[in-house]
């Protein structure tokens, strides 16, 4: 059984229990593990460099915090949308005022290292290497 069959599977018998809204560490850790290889990605588009941090973004409300370092320079606070908990998907990403992406110079994104902090206090993070992020 794979990640998407299980997942589904513990749905189903969870039933009404697994009506989650993802707003917390314990709901949002299991998705952000299962899939911590593709936290950030880079795109080569209109003569930038787009390093991009969708996948974190859309579990942000079970996370105070998201930092990054680029080429290993100095780690720097991400700016990310609110949740939006007294509505249907507080995760949603409206940007409005936020892009789920930040713009360098055109082949300047070598490598890149995450640091998230749950709303529990815990951490975790990930380090990444171009030619393993990089998207067409």
């Amino acid at each position: 059984m794979n990640f998407k069959t299980g997942f589904l599977a513990a749905a189903l018998l969870a039933g009404p229990a697994m009506a989650q809204q993802f707003t917390s560490a314990a709901e949002v850790k299991p998705m952000l593990s299962a899939t911590k290889d593709r936290w950030v990605a880079v795109r080569e588009y209109d003569g930038r460099d787009l390093l991009y941090f969708t996948n974190l973004l859309a579990w942000r409300c079970g996370m105070d915090r998201i930092f990054y370092t680029v080429n290993g320079g100095a780690e720097t606070a991400l700016d990310a949308e609110p949740c939006y908990r007294d509505e249907a998907v507080p995760n949603a990403q409206k940007a409005d005022g936020y892009l789920p992406f930040l713009s360098f110079p055109l082949g300047s994104v070598n490598d890149v290292s995450v640091r998230v902090i749950y709303d529990d206090g815990s951490e975790d993070g990930g380090a990444y290497q171009r030619g393993s992020i990089l998207i067409q």
